[in-house]
């Protein structure tokens, strides 16, 4: 399933290119960073490799107490249904970041607003990049889905790709998740917004462990591949973007200061 959102992306980048290539933002700047996204870990210094350490010292801490939240959570299933546990959890389906990125890509070209376009194209190339890392760490752990009750240590590295009861972390909403919220965030102007941005994430993870899809450490693996591949992106344009004031991270309120 999440790989239509990669090759839905995709498409949207190289038609968005073909309508509008002399501006910014286009498909051949998406190859061009998409290189050198691959190209990172061969760059990093200490600091980034004392980060992914940090991030993944902190994952096996959550982990210690996946179960016990399990056990809590399970006592009450009364909300399964609730608006907020379905709203956290379509936050983080593979057509949120689509319907974002394709609503953003629309109104920059009609409206030829680059500030506009810049949040569409970060949408759609961060969830690219964050996807496909999901997929590759999610076949490589292999782990098991809390609902098959076989314990948060039982591991299936690199089973078949559709053997979904094996791919339990990271979480992939919670990656999509922190993929929107990061890239809204860093857009927004107003400090309110940017905090205000980061809820619907933080309900998505609560969603995937109340309804028994994830353990616990495995939305806080995914909240931070979504969070630290979306800063990765927006730190990239903004070493290289001429100036852009966005005052709004929503496109009716997006202004532009050459």
């Amino acid at each position: 399933m999440r790989n239509k959102l990669y090759l839905s992306l995709s498409l949207f980048l190289v038609c968005e290119s073909s309508i509008s290539a002399q501006l910014q933002y286009t498909f051949y700047q998406f190859e061009s960073e998409t290189v050198n996204f691959v190209e990172q870990p061969a760059k990093w210094d200490g600091a980034d490799w004392m980060t992914l350490g940090a991030v993944g010292a902190g994952t096996y801490l959550v982990s210690l107490a996946d179960q016990p939240i399990r056990t809590a959570v399970l006592k009450d299933r009364s909300y399964y249904y609730s608006v907020p546990i379905v709203a956290g959890r379509l936050w983080g389906e593979v057509y949120t970041p689509i319907i974002l990125f394709g609503g953003y890509a629309a109104y920059s070209l009609i409206t030829n607003d680059m500030g506009t376009r810049k949040i569409g194209y970060e949408i759609g190339q961060a969830s690219i990049y964050a996807g496909a890392l999901s997929f590759v760490l999610k076949l490589a752990i292999g782990r098991s889905r809390p609902y098959l009750n076989e314990g948060n240590s039982f591991f299936r590295p690199f089973n078949s790709i559709f053997d979904q009861d094996s791919k339990s972390m990271p979480s992939g909403h919670s990656t999509v998740a922190f993929v929107l919220s990061t890239i809204l965030s860093r857009n927004a102007d107003s400090p309110i917004v940017k905090v205000l941005a980061y809820i619907p994430a933080v309900v998505t993870t609560i969603s995937r462990v109340y309804q028994d899809q994830h353990w616990t450490s495995d939305t806080f693996a995914g909240a931070a591949l979504g969070y630290f591949t979306a800063t990765w992106v927006i730190d990239h344009h903004e070493q290289s973007d001429s100036p852009v004031k966005i005052t709004s991270a929503f496109p009716l309120t997006i202004r532009i200061d050459f």
